[in-house]
């Protein structure tokens, strides 16, 4: 007679045997090359490095501290939650600011590298959520995309290539994967792809993120008429680089509007597809976002979706990427370095994995419930924002609506805005503060050169439907700012509708507040 031991032990093998039949069936769709982690962990870590010291160290006492346009009281009365969140509303000195600033640099310069990448993983999301909340005008979605594979990214090996943590974990004999050797082991010695509940859950975010975004865009009249990139592009305060001389081309940017649907569209072959036709969507994604960043003041969004696109790139890609990396390294002289990084995908798909303790067990179940859980509410939330469940009753500010991964869905704003800000002299004329001639609301020449930056036009762009509240200290700042000897500050927003053949009718002044100073 079996023994119960033994039973045990049979239904325990049998359980082995079909998960890891079924990790090798979803491997090519759900797996992810080490060589595709380590790229993503740099190019991640560029872009925050890039986003805190060219736009946010500079603007760090406007934007941060309580002699800004947004001090912690004021951040207070309008998102409570928020400001007791955040780190960065601990004190409202630029010294404390920029202080966490080039900690959080640090962060990413430890992920850049490889250095304690799980640890410098979540350091950044941490203190980056913590950056975001404190002035939740100055992001857009591409930053809250970045935080949330960020927290994806600590169930990933990322240091498995190219990485400090990777040298060290060699010496030690330890496995390159997430979760003890479960996402490498068994496998066909000439797939190294990682395969986890990591992977997937990481793979299938972004694909939910977009195939969330096609289905808003078929809910939306201006998408499904071909009219919304054309009107996009007449946004003057977005277009930037190629784009005002792109926004001259109706047709050609109807084609797009298309071609971004169609593309959107097919985003589940991202998973679905393998070799060269997943290399080649994930291109085009790569190729659309890049055009973006060529033609919209969109601040880190499009680096971002490229650097997450980096994922699904399957071996064959990267096998040709080093291939050309090798020539070139052999034409400049620069062959015959180490190769114990490039050549080998981290532990060998063949060397079974040791066999986990029952803490590490529990702790495996409990990632995997998590990461679930959090795939979950995510898709959730999109499909509440498309429309497709109801959203328990709340309040809602309305906001930071446009703070999201819409993608400028379901419909794209119908209005080009700019603001003026005039003071009125002792003398009682008034002058634009921004270059000190006579007051006008016409609309200007070239909208997006009315905002000295790109921060400044995230925050005039979200802070459109504010109240006087929160333009108060936009005011006061401008009193303060200027060398003039200024009676009163006045913050007047302008709008001009917009549609794909460009301005319609005559620009709309409101004033939103007038200081004394």
């Amino acid at each position: 007679m079996t023994q119960p031991s033994q039973r045990l032990s049979d239904a325990g093998s049998r359980y082995a045997a079909a998960r890891e039949s079924l990790r090798e069936r979803a491997r090519p769709h759900l797996g992810i090359d080490p060589r595709a982690l380590g790229a993503f962990r740099i190019a991640a870590a560029l872009v925050i490095l890039s986003d805190l010291l060219i736009y946010r160290l500079p603007a760090v006492r406007t934007f941060y501290t309580d002699d800004g346009v947004l001090p912690r009281a004021t951040l207070a009365e309008v998102f409570p939650l928020l400001e007791r969140a955040s780190l960065y509303a601990i004190s409202g000195s630029a010294r404390v600011q920029t202080g966490l600033l080039a900690v959080t640099a640090v962060a990413a310069a430890c992920l850049l590298v490889g250095y304690r990448t799980r640890a410098a993983a979540g350091l950044s999301a941490l203190l980056l959520a913590s950056l975001y909340a404190r002035n939740p005008y100055v992001l857009n979605g591409g930053n809250t995309v970045l935080v949330a594979f960020l927290f994806l990214s600590l169930f990933l090996p990322l240091d498995a290539r190219w990485s400090l943590g990777a040298g060290r974990r060699s010496v030690r004999g330890e496995p390159n994967d997430a979760d003890g050797g479960a996402g490498a082991g068994g496998g066909d010695a000439g797939d190294r792809r990682i395969c986890t509940i990591g992977t997937a859950v990481t793979l299938l975010t972004l694909v939910s993120i977009y195939a969330a975004n096609a289905v808003s865009k078929y809910r939306s009249g201006a998408w499904m008429s071909g009219t919304a990139v054309p009107r996009i592009f007449q946004l003057g305060e977005f277009t930037v680089g190629l784009g005002p001389l792109v926004s001259e081309y109706t047709a050609a940017l109807t084609a797009i509007n298309w071609l971004w649907i169609a593309l959107l569209s097919v985003s589940p072959l991202l998973v679905v597809a393998t070799g060269r036709r997943r290399t080649g969507i994930a291109l085009a994604f790569v190729s659309a976002h890049l055009g973006m960043a060529a033609t919209m003041r969109l601040a880190v969004f499009p680096y971002v979706m490229s650097a997450v696109l980096l994922l699904f790139l399957p071996p064959d890609a990267w096998d040709r990427a080093e291939a050309v990396a090798s020539r070139v390294s052999e034409s400049t002289g620069l062959a015959g370095t180490d190769r114990s990084h490039r050549s080998d995908g981290g532990t060998d798909a063949r060397t079974p994995s040791p066999t986990p303790s029952q803490t590490r067990r529990g702790i495996r179940a409990g990632a995997a419930a998590l990461l679930v859980g959090f795939f979950l509410a995510l898709v959730w939330w999109q499909a509440a924002g498309v429309g497709l469940v109801d959203l328990p009753a709340q309040e809602s500010t309305g906001q930071l609506s446009e703070v999201s991964w819409s993608f400028f869905a379901p419909n794209p704003p119908d209005a080009s805005g700019w603001y003026v800000v005039a003071g009125t002299l002792e003398s009682g004329d008034a002058i634009d503060l921004r270059d000190g001639g006579a007051v006008s609301y016409d609309r200007p020449p070239d909208a997006a050169e009315t905002y000295p930056s790109t921060l400044w036009h995230q925050f005039g762009f979200r802070m459109k439907s504010a109240g006087e509240s929160q333009y108060r200290p936009v005011a006061a700042y401008a009193c303060e700012r200027s060398d003039r000897d200024l009676e009163s500050v006045a913050v007047v927003h302008v709008e001009q509708p917009v549609d794909s053949d460009g301005p319609v009718g005559e620009p709309d002044a409101e004033e939103r507040v007038r200081v004394a100073c």
